[in-house]
């Protein structure tokens, strides 16, 4: 039995304009038709907020925390990915990239190989019970050949929907400036900075331990080509590793930490990923490149929740305040932008025939998620948003 659903009075955020006061059909799951007028005895009637399409979430650092929200204190990992649905469901976010990290044993036991591969093979068990559509974003250390045959193993399985390349070797990238890496780490970790001295001193020393990194990186290039997956850089710091990226077939650039590095990956054809938080606050908290500057170049494809989901929506909303194209330029970059980006032709705009993953929000001094709509499906309401009688199919 065909299920039939309409969504009237919403200003709705179309990829190119904006309809001030239309509605939407929802038909199996998709969406059915666009009017640019309301209807009469709608299922959900909005009373002028906003319809957007649901976020696509290319990268979050968030499942971790949830396993362990204090150090040594573990909780089930089911619990964890639960936790980390609802939060997601109650962000907007419908599709959602989990960073998952394979890293040397000095960065800690949640990314090592064993935990991390522990955690995607119980995110793939969990799939289909949960809210939004989660898929596994895997990050891998440049530096840890270990690595390379898990990678293997779990491309072979059709476990990673993303490949990225990372080296968090301090002096370099994301963490350029030693001293404020040693003073941050001491903050994060509540340990001396002579503690965390030490930390970063074996951190450079595990660079050479396990074999050249350039091995590593064509050895993972090589895989994501050969499974057609999206591999992503990480950290560019500078136009030769934007080029090295891009020549070995990287179509992302996440979190460039300076604006040449940023210019260099948009010329080449990269979508260039920040973090929502970053956007949101218009600062990098490791004192890199600022998303807000990056967007006001022109070099900004993508914004991803990064380790706080919460910060898409009002990021997007400051974004669309402070650029050129508006709302509409906005939104795509937390959601056609990284679908584009990431191969997914369904989802990430709303058009009729895609896929009717939207997210109903207002403005305000704080903007509000009202509600989340995966697949015809709404999977998260705060119950202000009226809910009319639903039509008959």
């Amino acid at each position: 039995m065909s299920q039939t659903m309409w969504l009237s009075d919403f200003e709705i955020v179309l990829r190119d304009r904006i309809i001030e006061r239309g509605a939407l059909k929802i038909e199996d799951g998709l969406i059915a038709e666009i009017r640019d007028t309301p209807v009469t005895g709608a299922d959900i009637d909005g009373e002028g907020r906003l319809l957007l399409p649901g976020f696509v979430d290319m990268h979050g650092d968030m499942i971790e925390k949830e396993i362990e929200p204090r150090a040594n204190v573990r909780m089930p990992i089911e619990l964890g990915i639960y936790e980390l649905d609802k939060k997601l469901a109650t962000s907007g976010i419908t599709t959602a990239y989990a960073a998952l990290s394979f890293t040397p044993a000095t960065y800690g036991h949640m990314r090592s190989v064993d935990h991390t591969t522990t955690m995607i093979k119980a995110l793939a068990s969990m799939r289909d019970e949960l809210l939004v559509d989660h898929r596994v974003h895997g990050r891998f250390e440049v530096t840890f050949l270990p690595a390379l045959a898990t990678a293997d193993e779990l491309l072979k399985a059709g476990a990673l929907d993303l490949i990225s390349l990372m080296d968090h070797t301090p002096g370099q990238g994301q963490y350029r400036n030693i001293e404020t890496h040693i003073a941050n780490m001491a903050k994060t970790k509540k340990i001396s900075e002579i503690e965390a001295a030490e930390l970063v001193r074996q951190r450079i020393a595990n660079r050479v331990e396990h074999g050249d990194a350039s091995d590593v990186v064509h050895a993972l290039a090589n895989l994501a080509r050969e499974r057609g997956l999206t591999l992503a850089s990480h950290d560019d710091d500078s136009i030769e590793k934007v080029t090295l990226l891009h020549g070995l077939g990287a179509r992302i650039s996440e979190f460039p930490v300076t604006m040449e590095a940023a210019v260099e990956a948009h010329r080449l054809g990269l979508a260039t990923a920040m973090g929502a938080p970053n956007a949101l606050r218009g600062l990098s908290y490791s004192g890199n490149l600022s998303a807000r500057e990056a967007f006001a170049a022109g070099v900004l494809d993508i914004l991803a929740s990064d380790y706080h989901p919460s910060a898409i929506l009002p990021a997007v909303l400051a974004l669309a305040e402070a650029g050129e194209g508006g709302l509409p330029s906005a939104v795509a970059l937390a959601s056609a932008n990284p679908a584009t980006a990431l191969g997914l032709s369904d989802r990430g705009r709303i058009e009729e025939g895609l896929r009717a993953d939207l997210v109903i929000a207002e403005r305000g001094r704080i903007p509000r998620l009202r509600s989340t709509i995966r697949g015809g499906r709404q999977v998260w309401s705060d119950g202000v948003v009226g809910n009319a009688r639903r039509i008959a199919a």
